[in-house]
């Protein structure tokens, strides 16, 4: 078994994509990588765009296994990131770290798997590197929320003035006049 640390290693100019040259198509060979990578930015963020994701240009940390199998290469280990958004209540900052398991197998060219599945299901490598950005955008996404919250209770904004129900005293009321009485009180004097 091969096991190699490597922070240099930079296959091409992109620290998204790693070089299996070492594992030799040998199964049971098998390289560690840890390193620190830039998130991407723009169409790529790793995230919901929106809601929370891992800001572009920040950290990303990395500790994989990157172990030859029969069928191509199996990824496995963890990515941990910064996570930043806005509660879907009331619209404060959310700061958050997350930490993923990744386990995902790229196929090797003329493989069974590469033959017997679509290129959208399963990775390929392509001149024998492997590239893990939609790997580690996978596994964050589906961890995430879909409505993210700054806390589990937070009250949220009030529906009639919007502010934040935590800011707001706890006799905080607007007087709700019936629609059908509104045409009314436009015609009546005011008692202000």
């Amino acid at each position: 078994m091969n096991t190699q640390h490597t922070h240099g290693d930079r296959a091409h100019d992109n620290p998204w994509v790693l070089s299996t040259r070492e594992l030799a198509r040998r199964p049971g060979n098998q390289r560690t990588v840890r390193r620190t990578v830039p998130a991407p930015s723009g169409d790529e963020i790793i995230g919901l765009a929106e809601v929370i994701a891992v800001p572009g240009g920040s950290d990303v940390e990395l500790d994989l296994s990157l172990e030859s199998v029969t069928e191509g290469v199996y990824v496995s280990g963890t990515a941990t990131a910064r996570l930043e958004g806005e509660c879907s209540r009331c619209l404060d900052p959310i700061v958050d770290d997350v930490e993923i398991r990744i386990g995902e197998l790229f196929a090797y060219p003329d493989s069974a798997t590469e033959e017997t599945t679509d290129a959208d299901e399963i990775p390929r490598l392509v001149d024998e590197r492997i590239d893990i950005t939609q790997t580690v955008r996978d596994a964050v996404v589906t961890d995430l929320p879909m409505a993210p919250l700054c806390r589990e209770d937070c009250p949220g904004l009030c529906a009639d003035c919007g502010e934040r129900w935590v800011d707001l005293p706890t006799d905080h009321g607007h007087e709700r006049l019936d629609p059908r009485w509104a045409a009314l009180q436009e015609r009546l004097p005011s008692t202000d």
